[in-house]
């Protein structure tokens, strides 16, 4: 029997859909476990316990698998020391994804760290440009096929993807207005499709349900996902600036080019150097009233063999 790679997973969506990510791109089917603290406490004794160089259980809990993997695979803080853990009780490697802040990072096998959390220069660390998403080809062509169940459509098309407001970012019916206003006027003549997302707030969703797309997607009436279809579909992308993630599946996939609108409440932080760097790669192009040929897609399979060849895969 062919072995599995083991995901450790906190339940984040987010997360765990990265690590299957890495999974699906190396060519292996997986297992997932969820791991996690039963206190804050409990965490903070994981960076100490780390830091000690210890092998302990206690800190966490873990739900049990008796399967036989050839590696473990780890996204986010919280999966981040019990998926050592496991692959140290295993005596398999143990990749993270995402930077692992606060805990050791030269006794994980393979590291792939977004470039915008500056990484240290570690012999085990791939610097990767955006987050994982899906590389399955056979995902994109399901997905896409159930779109076209909902909608068929006339013309070329144009894709909106609206996040929400967090942390990092701001998202208010004037700011949208201003841009959807733009967007409308230079997009005669397309089809115009739109999506809301899980933190799209009630008063923005209003105001896109005003507007005259050919297809929308109200993620509050309905839970359908048709972010794979607009990505491989699509000539144009708009996609708010709060999602790394929805930014990221934008520049990896098709064929699109792709427009941010601007939502981030400080372009200099963490979020802001993620998509700047996208920026200068020609992968992105920020709004401004006018149309950009930012049309390049990022190619991670050299990142994929390096971590192949450091799991010993």
């Amino acid at each position: 029997m062919a072995k599995k790679l083991l995901i450790v997973t906190d339940g984040k969506a987010g997360h765990e859909n990265q690590s299957k990510a890495f999974c699906s791109a190396l060519g292996y089917e997986y297992d997932c476990v969820r791991a996690g603290y039963p206190t804050r406490i409990h965490k903070a004794l994981s960076y100490l316990v780390d830091r000690m160089g210890l092998i302990l259980d206690f800190p966490f809990t873990i739900e049990k698998t008796d399967g036989y993997y050839a590696a473990v695979v780890c996204t986010g803080s919280t999966a981040f020391y019990p998926g050592k853990i496991a692959a140290r009780r295993r005596g398999i490697p143990v990749a993270a994804i995402l930077f692992p802040s606060g805990y050791k990072k030269l006794n994980f096998d393979c590291i792939l760290a977004p470039v915008f959390d500056r990484p240290p220069a570690f012999p085990n660390i791939i610097p990767i440009p955006v987050n994982l998403t899906s590389t399955n080809d056979a995902f994109y062509e399901t997905a896409t096929a159930a779109f076209r169940e909902r909608h068929t459509p006339a013309r070329p098309a144009v894709g909106v993807i609206i996040g929400g407001p967090n942390a990092a970012a701001t998202l208010t019916p004037d700011a949208l207005k201003r841009d959807l206003d733009r967007l409308f006027a230079l997009t005669e003549g397309r089809e115009r499709w739109v999506t809301t997302s899980r933190r799209t707030p009630p008063e923005v969703e209003a105001l896109i349900a005003d507007y005259p797309f050919d297809y929308t997607l109200l993620f509050s009436r309905d839970t359908f996902n048709p972010i794979p279809a607009f990505v491989t579909l699509c000539e144009r992308l708009f996609v708010t600036a709060d999602s790394t993630g929805m930014i990221s599946e934008a520049v990896t996939h098709g064929t699109a080019s792709v427009e941010v609108l601007m939502t981030l409440k400080n372009t200099a932080s963490k979020f802001g150097r993620f998509l700047h760097n996208l920026e200068k790669e020609g992968a992105v192009h920020f709004f401004d009233g006018t149309l950009g040929d930012a049309a390049r897609k990022v190619d991670l399979t050299p990142a994929f063999e390096r971590a192949r060849t450091m799991l010993k895969l």
